[in-house]
């Protein structure tokens, strides 16, 4: 699985939001029904829909976050086949970072809870991808 990162590239080539969230000091990941590991919210891109309301949309579906501040951070890709690209062919997203201030008081999607943690989870969704998303984030000064 390789991962790289970009400013930019061509705004058709996104087909990914991926967002890592905090509230109040605290990382927010999200567990999804079907798995026993954690994640950074995010997902697919609608067709038509600009890259930052996808990155709203599924921060909302997937959290509840109703008030946040939503950053760019830069593009990512990854090449390697996985359970979201079964050619492993090179694909590509934006990063993003959200402070969420508010959440719902209930979550409607296909994640069964959010967990706002202290420390990084040790049984991540995508092991070979979100760390090192995170640690671009990092690099990039987008996360203290």
């Amino acid at each position: 699985m390789e991962v790289k990162f970009y400013d930019t590239v061509d705004d058709k080539l996104l087909k990914f939001a991926v967002i890592i969230a905090r509230s109040a000091g605290q990382w927010v990941f999200c567990k999804h029904k079907a798995r026993d590991t954690f994640e950074f919210p995010g997902g697919h891109r609608e067709p038509g829909e600009p890259i930052l309301a996808a990155a709203g949309r599924e921060l909302e579906e997937e959290t509840g976050a109703v008030d946040y501040t939503l950053t760019p951070v830069c593009v990512y890709s990854v090449t390697g086949k996985n359970r979201v690209n079964e050619t492993g062919e090179e694909t590509f997203g934006m990063l993003f970072t959200a402070e969420i201030r508010t959440f719902a008081p209930e979550l409607h999607s296909e994640m069964e809870a959010v967990y706002r943690m202290d420390t990084l989870p040790e049984a991540w969704t995508y092991p070979l991808i979100q760390p090192k998303l995170l640690e671009e984030a990092i690099r990039r000064g987008c996360i203290a």
